[in-house]
């Protein structure tokens, strides 16, 4: 994509859906991708994120091409819009050079909800200057506090607050009526994965690697430190297949439905014990849940552990606004180009 692609679309599904657009910034992990945008190969890890800062900073400066009340449509006089109201953006950077303005008008939210989703030290660093919601990966919940309490430690410095932020681990969830019930139905759908297709989307997750020349049967071979890969996510699987001495078949049958997410496996009251332990320990601000098949996972979920929530009073019965940031608890950003009041 470029920024005013971006900026485009995202502008127009806010004002589309009422304002319950967010946009997920990602580098990309697919060093195939750099061939279909004039590229031979993938840039490297740092350049990635360094270019994704300023495709932020210039897609949110043309989401401000516009103050939220420049369009005064006033038939009598003839004016469409206050020029003092529009602003050109103008800028150039080392990756793009865009003037603007957008044209499209300041959307419902201010601005989409920005997630992101890297958790190597540049995507942290990225994140604590540029997200709204934080996606992440975390399989224990020393490892979730530990994530949680440096990316929020590091909003001070960029003058943020810890409530800008939302950190939400993705968390794979297997309800049942009994413990029993969800750990069979997880055992079925585990017996669905091929074992080639498992592997095959592990070397990718790890960053592009063919594995299929490795026995299934065998240990996770060692593989470099990839430039392409997701770091984050590499070292993660690395030492899940370690700590739990899993052969490449077994991990990629693990990872083909939570991606190496948490996985909760259980009755909606001890998937419930376990989402509020997190809550409430500086592990999380909430979940993104992933589940086994749609729509019946993600029904057995509504139906059964957001009720339980609900009752404990962790979980909204309303909602609180009409807009997807409103819903999250995140302020609506000012303009960037607009007089502050005196």
């Amino acid at each position: 994509n470029e920024p005013y692609h971006v900026a485009r679309k995202f502008a127009s599904l806010d004002h589309l859906s009422g304002g319950r657009a967010g946009w997920n910034l990602v580098t990309s992990d697919n060093a195939a991708e750099a061939q279909n945008f004039g590229r031979d190969e993938h840039l490297g890890h740092g350049e990635r994120y360094s270019r994704a800062r300023e495709f932020h900073q210039v897609v949110t400066g043309l989401w401000d091409s516009w103050e939220d009340d420049a369009f005064v449509r006033d038939k009598a006089s003839g004016s469409y819009y206050d020029p003092a109201k529009l602003h050109v953006l103008g800028h150039v950077g080392e990756h793009f050079r865009v003037k603007g303005p957008l044209n499209v008008a300041r959307s419902p939210q201010g601005q989409p909800v920005i997630v992101q989703a890297g958790s190597s030290e540049a995507g942290r660093e990225l994140a604590a200057q540029t997200a709204e919601v934080v996606f992440t990966a975390q399989t224990s919940l020393a490892n979730a506090q530990a994530f949680y309490a440096d990316l929020k430690g590091r909003l001070a410095r960029y003058g943020r607050e810890p409530d800008a932020l939302k950190i939400m681990p993705g968390v794979f969830v297997v309800v049942g009526q009994t413990e029993t019930e969800a750990r069979d139905k997880f055992e079925a759908f585990q017996q669905l994965v091929e074992p080639q297709v498992g592997v095959a989307l592990l070397g990718r997750m790890l960053g592009n690697f063919d594995l299929s020349g490795y026995p299934l049967d065998g240990p996770l071979p060692d593989l470099p430190l990839t430039d392409s890969g997701q770091r984050s996510r590499q070292q993660l699987l690395t030492e899940l297949a370690g700590r739990e001495q899993l052969s490449l078949a077994q991990l990629g049958r693990r990872i083909a439905g939570g991606r190496g997410h948490y996985s909760l496996i259980g009755t909606p009251a001890q998937i419930a014990d376990e989402l509020q332990h997190w809550f409430e320990n500086g592990a999380a601000d909430g979940f993104n849940v992933l589940v086994p098949h749609l729509p019946g996972g993600l029904e057995d979920f509504a139906q059964g552990v957001v009720p339980e929530l609900q009752r404990r009073g962790l979980f909204r019965t309303e909602y609180a606004g009409t807009t997807l940031r409103e819903n999250l608890g995140l302020a609506r950003p000012a303009n960037r180009f607009a007089e502050k009041p005196a």
